[in-house]
C-alpha cells in the first residue's frame, strides 16, 4: 500500500509539471479551430441491430438494411472518447474479439471468432482500409476518439465488404448532419510512464454546409518496470498524430456531397530484452481521401465512392544508423451503388467496385492488381415478425482465383421480446502483395481463401435485460500458409484447413433509481480454431474470453469498472501444455465528476491493470502492472 501511495503522489506530481502546459498548447488550438460534437440518428423502425452499449449512433444504410440474420454491436461515444485512445484498446475491453499485443502500444492484432489478423476486415466509411501487404490492420493505429460511430459485426460479410471479412467487420464511421450546430471537445489525459493521450473534436453546421474534425496526439516512454525479471521495458516508446476531417455539402434535398480525409503519422520503438540486442523501430504513414455523392430520388437512391489510399512504412533495423527497409501501396477505389425501393416490404441493392492497387518495397517487386467486383442483395420483409435476405458476389482479375460469393439470412421474431436470426454464407480472403510479390519466394499461383460458415443467434429483449446468445461454425479451405522450401527460405501455399466453432454471448442490463443509474454489459466468447489435419487448437487463440464494462452514474458523479479476461492460449501448434501462457484478467477502474454551469467540465482518475497482475499477451512482452492517469474533458 505504501508504494502504491508513492507511485500515485509521483504521477500526481509530474501531471501538475506538465498539465498546464499542455493546457494552453491544446486549448489555444482548441480555441482556434473552433468547435466539436458528434451526430446520431435512428436507424429505420426494424433495422436488424444489437444495442448492447448504452446509446446507439448512426449505422451506415448497408450495415443497418443488409444485416439480416446476424447481429451489429455499437460502442456509444462515452467510451470512444474518454476510455481508450486506440481501437484496439477499445475493442479489447468491450468485444468477444481477442486481440494480441507485442508490449503496450505496439502491433495490436485482431482473432474475431479464432480466426487470424487478416481475416477482420476494418471499414472506413465504407472503404476497407486493411494493408495490401499483409492483409492486417494494426488496431492501435486507430484513434477510436475520432470517429461519431463505431460498429462490430460478427461473422462473414465478404459479400458487402470484400476480401478478408471471414471472422467479422469492423466499421468506422464520421457521420455529418445539417442542421446549426458549432461545439467543440477537448480531451486531455497524462498518466503513467509520461504517457499523454490528447483528442480535440470540432463541428460547425448549417442547413446547407456541415463539416466535423478531430486531431489527436499520443505518446509514451512506455519504460514501465517489469514484474518477474529485472529491469524496465527498454526501447518501448511511441507517438504518434493524426487528423480526421468530414465535410458535407446539401446541394439541395435531392442529392448531398461528402468528403473525407485521414492522416496518420506513427514512430514506435520495438523493445529489446537484453542490453546485447540491437534496437529498432517502425515508422508508418497513412494517407485516406475520399468523395462521395448521394441521391435520393423516390425509390432510386444512388451512391458513388471514389477513394484514394496511400500507405508507407519504413523499418529500421538499428535505430543508429539511417538504413531501413520500406513499403508503400497506392490504391484507388471507385464504388457504385444503387437502391432500389421495390415496394415497402421489398428492397434491392446492387453495387458494382473496382480498385486497382500499385505497390512497391525493398522486399517485394513492384507490381500492381486491378480487381473488379459485380453483386446484388435482396430483402423482403414478409411481415412485421418475418424477413429474409438473399445475395450474390463475383470477382473479376487475373491476379487470383476467385470464388462466387453468397449470403443468406433470416430472422423470425418469436415473441415481442425474442427473436431467431440465421445466416449462412461463403466468404474469402485474397492473395496479400507479401504473399504474391515478396522477392524470391511469391506465388502467383495462389487461390483465394474460401469460407463457408453458418450462424444462429438468440436475442432476448425483456425490460432492461438483453440478452444475445449466437452458435458458429466456420470452415475455411485453401488457407495460406508459409512453409520451408530451402534452408531459410519459405514460400506461401494453400495448404491449410481450419475450423472455427463456438458460442458467444453478450448481456446488457440498466437501471435508473431516481437520481442514480446503474448499467452493466458482459460478453463472453468460447472459441474452438483447430486444424482440421492434427485436431489440435491454433496458437494465440484462447478458448476463453470475458469483458465486464459497468457504469454508474449519481448526478454530476461518475464511476465505471472494466475488466478482460483472456484464457490461456498455446504457443506451438502440438499444443504442448508446457509451451503456453496462463490465462489473466486485468482490472480497470475510473471516476470522474462534472463541472462548470453548462455540465462542460468533466475531471477524473484512472487506474488499469487495478490489482497489479503480471501477464504476458505475447510471449517474452511483459504488459504493464499497476498505473494511474488523470483526464479532463472540455465540451462547449
Amino acid at each position: 500500500m505504501h508504494l502504491n501511495s508513492l507511485r500515485i503522489r509521483i504521477i500526481f506530481k509530474r501531471f501538475s509539471r506538465t498539465f498546464s502546459l499542455q493546457i494552453r498548447k491544446w486549448g489555444g488550438l482548441g480555441c482556434f479551430l473552433f468547435s466539436a460534437c458528434l451526430y446520431g440518428q435512428k436507424a429505420l423502425e426494424g433495422s436488424p441491430e444489437t444495442e448492447l452499449l448504452d446509446s446507439v449512433y448512426l449505422q451506415s444504410p448497408i450495415l443497418r438494411d443488409f444485416s439480416v440474420g446476424q447481429g451489429v454491436q455499437s460502442l456509444p461515444d462515452v467510451l470512444t472518447m474518454t476510455s481508450r485512445p486506440s481501437l484496439g484498446s477499445l475493442l479489447n475491453y468491450t468485444t468477444p474479439i481477442y486481440f494480441k499485443e507485442n508490449g503496450l502500444g505496439m502491433v495490436s492484432s485482431p482473432s474475431f471468432r479464432g480466426t487470424t489478423a487478416s481475416q477482420t476486415a476494418v471499414l472506413w466509411n465504407g472503404i476497407p482500409i486493411n494493408s495490401s501487404f499483409n492483409g492486417q490492420l494494426d488496431f492501435n493505429t486507430i484513434n477510436a476518439g475520432s470517429y461519431t460511430a463505431i460498429q462490430v459485426r460478427p461473422g462473414g460479410g465478404s459479400l458487402l465488404y470484400g476480401s478478408s471479412a471471414i471472422g467479422g467487420t469492423v466499421h468506422l464511421e464520421n457521420h455529418l448532419e445539417f442542421k446549426k450546430k458549432f461545439d467543440h471537445e477537448l480531451y486531455l489525459s497524462h498518466g503513467s510512464y509520461h504517457t499523454w493521450e490528447n483528442t480535440y473534436r470540432l463541428a460547425v453546421a448549417n442547413k446547407k454546409w456541415s463539416f466535423s474534425g478531430a486531431l489527436f496526439q499520443n505518446s509514451s516512454a512506455n519504460d514501465y518496470t517489469f514484474h518477474k525479471r529485472e529491469g524496465k521495458n527498454t526501447n518501448g516508446a511511441y507517438k504518434n498524430y493524426g487528423l480526421d476531417l468530414a465535410l458535407g455539402y446539401r446541394i439541395n434535398s435531392k442529392n448531398r456531397l461528402y468528403g473525407y480525409a485521414q492522416l496518420y503519422n506513427g514512430d514506435r520503438h520495438f523493445p529489446i530484452f537484453y542490453n546485447s540486442e540491437t534496437p529498432t523501430k517502425y515508422r508508418d504513414f497513412n494517407v485516406r481521401t475520399l468523395l462521395e455523392w448521394k441521391a435520393k430520388w423516390k425509390r432510386f437512391q444512388p451512391t458513388l465512392k471514389l477513394a484514394f489510399l496511400n500507405d508507407q512504412y519504413r523499418f529500421y533495423p538499428n535505430t543508429t544508423q539511417k538504413r531501413y527497409a520500406f513499403g508503400t501501396t497506392h490504391t484507388f477505389v471507385g464504388r457504385y451503388n444503387l437502391r432500389y425501393v421495390l415496394s415497402p416490404n421489398l428492397l434491392l441493392n446492387t453495387f458494382v467496385n473496382h480498385e486497382y492497387t500499385q505497390g512497391k518495397g525493398s522486399d517485394i517487386t513492384a507490381d500492381r492488381r486491378n480487381v473488379t467486383a459485380f453483386g446484388v442483395v435482396f430483402r423482403h420483409d414478409l411481415s412485421s415478425r418475418w424477413r429474409y435476405q438473399i445475395g450474390l458476389r463475383k470477382e473479376a482479375t487475373k491476379a487470383y482465383g476467385s470464388p462466387l460469393l453468397y449470403s443468406l439470412g433470416m430472422e423470425y421474431k418469436i415473441a415481442p421480446f425474442y427473436a431467431l436470426k440465421l445466416n449462412a454464407s461463403k466468404n474469402f480472403r485474397r492473395p496479400t502483395f507479401n504473399d504474391l510479390f515478396w522477392i524470391n519466394a511469391g506465388n502467383k499461383e495462389l487461390k483465394a481463401e474460401q469460407s463457408h460458415q453458418i450462424e444462429l443467434g438468440n436475442y432476448l429483449h425483456y425490460k432492461q435485460w438483453k440478452i444475445q446468445v449466437t452458435g458458429y461454425f466456420n470452415d475455411i479451405n485453401d488457407m495460406i500458409h508459409w512453409v520451408p522450401v530451402s534452408g531459410p527460405l519459405f514460400k506461401p501455399v494453400n495448404e491449410e484447413h481450419i475450423q472455427t466453432y463456438g458460442v458467444e454471448t453478450l448481456w446488457g442490463w440498466e437501471k435508473s433509481f431516481k437520481e442514480d443509474r446503474l448499467h452493466w454489459n458482459v460478453t463472453y466468447a468460447y472459441t474452438i480454431s483447430k486444424d482440421k489435419r492434427t485436431g489440435r487448437q491454433l496458437v494465440y487463440v484462447p478458448y476463453h474470453k470475458a469483458t465486464v464494462v459497468a457504469r454508474y452514474t449519481r448526478k454530476r458523479f461518475e464511476l465505471s469498472y472494466q475488466m478482460v479476461y483472456n484464457g490461456r492460449v498455446f504457443l506451438q501448434s502440438d499444443n504442448d501444455f508446457g509451451a503456453t501462457l496462463p490465462g489473466y484478467g486485468v482490472h480497470d477502474m475510473e471516476a470522474s465528476y462534472q463541472m462548470g454551469k453548462h455540465d462542460t467540465f468533466r475531471i477524473g482518475g484512472k487506474v488499469r491493470n487495478l490489482f497489479d497482475i503480471s501477464y504476458q499477451n505475447v510471449e517474452r512482452y511483459e504488459m504493464p502492472g499497476i498505473n494511474f492517469s488523470i483526464f479532463v474533458n472540455i465540451k462547449l
